[in-house]
């Protein structure tokens, strides 16, 4: 399970892209009139930090989402999608595939037109990447805001089913020790000695016949 590494970083870029919503969600009526209209540049300013913020998370799920999902898959049974501690968290991985996918095309498609600057017009991309990256954010922000729910039964179903399978071969581990124990070439029991056998018995010489 190779996959088991990534558990932590996946939970933590999930916690990330909530807090950055969090915070932007107890700030920004404060830019709104009653109705919620923005009446303040600070929303923009806002929304933009946020889905910065929530992007940077998005780049981790997707170096390490795909295969935490497929081990995931992997090593799950038709009995934990029905009932168990994690059968929830499964059943709310269903459609992560394709958020997964579409922020990929996203990050694809916006560093194609980065490259695209840069060969058009060389030396000019620092005055427009700025633009370009608070453009693919915002693109981004709704798949963010989905993988922030769906990370966390990720994680926990990939911590799940970790311990599970550790726990299953501990058992196993143990006969295994023990079976090289004994047979071991220290282990191994020496034969005892024969005794020796009992001195012949003092018998008088025999005469010769005459």
């Amino acid at each position: 399970m190779a996959w088991r590494q990534h558990i932590p970083a996946l939970a933590a870029a999930a916690a990330g892209i909530r807090q950055a919503s969090d915070d932007w969600d107890a700030v920004s009526d404060s830019f709104c009139d009653r109705d919620g209209w923005p009446i303040d540049d600070g929303y923009d300013d806002g929304k933009v930090k946020r889905d910065a913020e929530a992007w940077k998370h998005v780049e981790v799920f997707l170096a390490h989402g795909p295969e935490v999902l497929a081990g995931v898959r992997a090593a799950a049974v038709g009995a934990d999608y029905v009932e168990g501690p994690i059968s929830e968290d499964l059943r709310r991985l269903r459609g992560i595939d394709t958020n997964l996918e579409r922020a990929g095309q996203i990050r694809h498609e916006w560093d194609d037109v980065l490259a695209l600057m840069d060969a058009s017009q060389p030396g000019s991309r620092e005055l427009y990447v700025s633009r370009a990256e608070e453009i693919r954010n915002a693109d981004g922000w709704h798949y963010a805001d989905e993988l922030s729910y769906q990370g966390p039964a990720l994680a926990r179903a990939g911590d799940y089913l970790v311990r599970r399978a550790d726990t299953d071969q501990s058992p196993q581990t143990e006969r295994t020790q023990v079976a090289l124990a004994r047979s071991s070439p220290g282990n191994r029991s020496t034969p005892a000695a024969s005794p020796p056998a009992p001195p012949a018995p003092n018998l008088p010489p025999a005469h010769r016949s005459r």
